[in-house]
């Protein structure tokens, strides 16, 4: 991503790190001598008073004093002189240097007011004058310090500049190197630590873009008992509190529009349930009379004609229990009896528990059934009537099969719907009766309807449940069979 957290966090981390480096290169560069030399001064200050409290106390040519003297000009690269007012070698000098003509000549140029022409003066007091100067016989930058003690003695500290500006040199190369390492080092902990802290980010951008598809198995799973952690902690609780308020809100939807549809429908339904119960119960009645007067008059004598009557009579019973149940089913959907509740669950698996439980009904029939998905295809309806939906068409395939006797069941996804189809070869359907094979109790085919015991409402079992889903459901004919479908919200 162009613009990043983790590439923003990089480039400003190292942007902080090489402006702190510049900066203190630049400070090192401009201002190391600076402080080297106000460092120096203040050293001189102390070896001037040191020597001049020696002077005082008359102990500065003890062996002792003399050999600490020199430790302390060696240790911070000093050499001095420190000669009486006459300036004769003879009347007592005190130095760490061997050589002592050329602070001799340089302190006596110095009092001759020789000395200071082209020099810089640092600090100047009664008593001492702090200067930066060139050493006209070795062309040497020193710092020097020259002036008198208090019991009246000339003296002369100096230490060269070249050690300073050769360590100014020196720390500014260390500083790069330094710097340069520290940049490497910096750009690969920045690059992790960054990476630790956008990664759980992105997975919070990628479980909200899920949580607004409405996918609520997308889960925070990173952990952290920081604010990401605990923010991913929300995410999961909200997308569980969403889920069951989709659901409910799915449900109560559902029950307001079957209210508003129940109260225009109810009248016309107890109507037309009244007359169709009536006509349809008609002929198996009809039936069990006729073979039940048949066995009282005597009409069947012999054993084998009496059970060939009483299994008409249980057979059209049998016939008649199936459809009152039927009927009642329907009743129940269509006058708003039975409650749906929608939940989200596996179409999948619904599908293949049914053509599971179905295959005692393949078995006879020959059918070759084929359901190819493997993948789950989550939806949002009632779980069990969708179960009674796909079990109606595949129960109605394996009625009608012929041909290649091949029953297919399909899922397809497309524009936020699953679309379930059930095909069977076969004869189509009629193109007259299509409009019609929805209505209650309309068979067809009526002889084979009877013959293995429909009784024509299990299509319209399906209409119900499907418009109690405000879903669509239908019929295609093809050449060599017939296909069912229905759609589900996924």
């Amino acid at each position: 991503m162009k613009h990043s957290i983790k590439r923003q966090m990089i480039v400003m981390f190292l942007g902080v790190i090489v402006c702190v480096m510049l900066v203190l290169f630049v400070i090192n560069a401009n201002y190391l001598g600076s402080f080297y030399v106000s460092n120096k001064e203040i050293k001189f200050i102390r070896m001037y008073e040191r020597l001049n409290q020696a002077m005082a106390e008359g102990t500065a040519y003890s062996p002792d004093l003399s050999a600490e003297l020199r430790r302390m000009a060696e240790r911070n690269n000093m050499s001095f002189l420190v000669i009486n007012d006459t300036g004769e070698e003879d009347m007592g000098v005190i130095t760490n240097v061997y050589d002592m003509d050329v602070l001799r000549k340089q302190l006596m140029g110095y009092l001759l007011n020789q000395a200071q022409k082209n020099n810089k003066v640092l600090e100047s007091t009664d008593t001492y004058q702090i200067s930066q100067a060139k050493d006209p016989w070795t062309q040497t930058n020193y710092i020097e310090m020259w002036g008198i003690l208090d019991d009246g003695s000339y003296f002369l500290i100096r230490s060269p500049l070249e050690s300073i500006q050769d360590s100014a040199m020196l720390s500014n190369r260390f500083l790069i190197y330094i710097g340069c390492a520290a940049l490497a080092v910096s750009m690969v902990l920045v690059w992790y630590f960054s990476k630790k802290l956008t990664d759980p980010i992105l997975e919070l951008a990628v479980l909200s873009d899920r949580m607004a598809n409405l996918d609520f198995d997308a889960k925070y799973t990173s952990g952290g008992q920081n604010e990401i952690g605990e923010l991913g902690a929300n995410f999961n609780r909200m997308s569980g509190k969403l889920e069951r308020t989709i659901s409910e809100l799915k449900s109560a939807n559902n029950n307001l529009q079957k209210d508003i549809e129940q109260k225009e429908k109810l009248e016309q339904m107890r109507n037309d349930f009244m007359g169709n119960v009536s006509h349809e119960l008609k002929t198996p009645i009809a039936l069990i009379q006729g073979y039940a007067e048949g066995l009282k008059d005597g009409v069947a004598c012999d054993k084998e004609s009496m059970e060939f009557y009483c299994d008409v009579i249980m057979d059209e019973a049998d016939k008649m229990n199936q459809m009152v149940k039927n009927l009642l089913t329907l009743n129940q959907l269509e006058f708003g009896g039975d409650e749906i509740t929608f939940e989200r669950f596996d179409l999948t698996n619904v599908i293949h528990g049914v053509l599971q439980n179905m295959e005692i009904l393949a078995q006879p029939k020959e059918a070759k059934v084929i359901f190819r998905q493997q993948e789950p295809v989550y939806v949002w309806a009632d779980e069990f009537k969708v179960e009674q939906v796909i079990r109606n068409y595949v129960s109605n395939a394996f009625h009608h099969l012929d041909g290649d006797r091949v029953v297919e069941v399909k899922i397809k996804v497309e524009d936020k719907r699953a679309k379930v189809t059930v095909f069977n070869t076969g004869t189509p359907i009629p193109e007259e009766d299509l409009p019609r094979i929805w209505d209650k109790f309309y068979k067809v085919d009526k002889a084979h309807t009877r013959e293995y015991g429909g009784n024509g409402i299990g299509l319209s079992i399906v209409k119900a449940i499907m418009e109690s889903f405000h879903q669509e459901y239908g019929v295609n004919n093809y050449d060599n069979g017939v296909e069912f479908w229905f759609t589900l919200e996924v």
